[in-house]
């Protein structure tokens, strides 16, 4: 059997484990301040995985991420959790942090499934077990996995089109979370609805940091995104591209969005190494945009002359026909 790789091959697999690189921003700094303050220190000042508690009656905190789709705030929260060193467990049992997504449909129920499921406990979806059954035992695994930590991804879900009623269900639901004998301390991450909605409740901004995430620029961040595709071309065998103006194209393309800028650098380098390029070119981004787009050449932002005068707000852009 014929086990050479072929040149192509070669680069596609590169471009894969790009994929896996997480790059590393001052919003790292950042969140890592922030996910410092909600854990206790030891009698040397050394951070452990228990939460810090702020009231007398045990409250913990929380920090409420918030940034519009495609920021890369879920790969920032993963990596600061998962590296943090005062959150690795001790053995198999220890558990410091548990993440959940919100599952579809959101309920309470539902999402007090998906924690335990998350946190090794199985648990059964019978009609018969109630919410409060089941929020009792997620404090109860907590405290037997020595979990401090408790991430719900794409929070904003939570509470999409709900009543009122719904929404102060959701709140007293993990709020209860953070409160007496087993608290844990909570993230939420989510587009900027989360906080608009969730801010309502006066509970909600008394025990939440709010962490925005801001845009990327083309000025500040030029040097840095130059940096990210150079050492990318490079990981793949390419040279980088020469066009003056391309990170200012890019953050365009990419709405100001630093997980979309990452995603138009790797969806450009898989279609230079599909060419099996030496060269990561303009034409490969304006390939690549193309299709994920669904535009017309004239609104390509990697080909139109006018490209800085493109909108690209999603209720005014309209493809304008196939790339």
């Amino acid at each position: 059997m014929n086990t050479t790789i072929s040149p192509i091959n070669a680069k596609l697999a590169a471009v894969d484990r790009l994929r896996e690189k997480h790059i590393s921003t001052p919003r790292d700094v950042q969140f890592r301040s922030y996910l410092d303050r909600l854990l206790q220190r030891d009698e040397y000042g050394n951070l452990i995985a228990a939460p810090r508690l702020y009231t007398k009656d045990g409250d913990a905190r929380g920090i409420a991420v918030v940034e519009p789709a495609g920021g890369g705030k879920t790969s920032l929260v993963y990596h600061g959790l998962k590296n943090h060193p005062a959150l690795q467990p001790r053995d198999a049992v220890h558990q410091p942090w548990v993440g959940v997504r919100v599952p579809s449909p959101a309920t309470a129920k539902s999402l007090a499934i998906e924690i335990l499921g998350a946190s090794g406990y199985p648990v059964s979806r019978s009609n018969s077990v109630t919410e409060d059954d089941l929020m009792r035992k997620v404090r109860h695994h907590f405290k037997l996995r020595g979990t401090a930590i408790l991430w719900i991804d794409e929070a904003h879900d939570l509470f999409g089109a709900g009543s009122r009623f719904k929404i102060d269900v959701f709140l007293k639901t993990v709020r209860n979370l953070m409160q007496g004998d087993g608290a844990v301390s909570v993230v939420l991450s989510g587009i900027e609805s989360l906080w608009q909605i969730a801010s309502c409740d006066a509970q909600v901004t008394r025990r939440y940091w709010r962490m925005p995430l801001g845009d990327v620029s083309p000025h500040s961040d030029r040097k840095a995104l130059f940096g990210v595709i150079t050492d990318f071309c490079h990981a793949v065998g390419m040279r980088p591209p020469s066009e003056d103006d391309l990170v200012d194209r890019l953050v365009h393309a990419s709405r100001n969005r630093f997980g979309r800028c990452m995603e138009n650098i790797l969806a450009a380098l898989e279609a230079a190494a599909l060419d099996d390029a030496d060269e990561l070119t303009l034409q490969h981004f304006a390939e690549s945009w193309g299709m994920q787009e669904g535009c017309g050449v004239g609104q390509n932002v990697f080909l139109a002359r006018q490209w800085a005068k493109i909108d690209l707000s999603e209720a005014k852009f309209s493809g304008g026909g196939a790339y």
